[in-house]
């Protein structure tokens, strides 16, 4: 997983990653920030302590936490049938691509603890 942590004049601190980790980017950029890095450190401590997966739920996208990897994703994927109807007239799809992603244990770790630092430092 490649990505590059950059400090934008306007939006502030951001990560740019590759397309195909896209999602795990948004959760980073959107719902953890530099506000939320010690819930995830504390979620990745239980989860190394845990037999069992753990789930953080964010307001758009979820992260669910196992010794073996890290899921992202958005809650925009597990819409009903019902709630997609209201679109058909207009021909418009859900596009799955994008919504769900994820990537080993440590490569998360390494990620958070990479963040933490770049978020800390002037």
């Amino acid at each position: 997983m490649e990505y590059q942590f950059i400090r934008d004049p306007i939006s502030g601190l951001r990560i740019k990653i590759s397309s195909e980790h896209a999602i795990i980017g948004r959760w980073l950029n959107e719902e953890v920030g530099k506000e939320k890095i010690a819930m995830v450190q504390a979620l990745i401590s239980a989860v190394k302590n845990s037999h069992e997966s753990l789930t953080l739920q964010g307001q758009e996208i979820d992260l669910i936490l196992s010794k073996d990897e890290a899921l992202f994703e958005a809650h925009a994927l597990h819409q009903d049938n019902e709630d997609l109807v209201a679109y058909q007239d207009d021909d418009l799809m859900l596009e799955e691509e994008g919504l769900c992603s994820g990537c080993g244990f440590e490569d998360f770790v390494d990620l958070i603890e990479s963040w933490q630092e770049f978020t800390q430092s002037r």
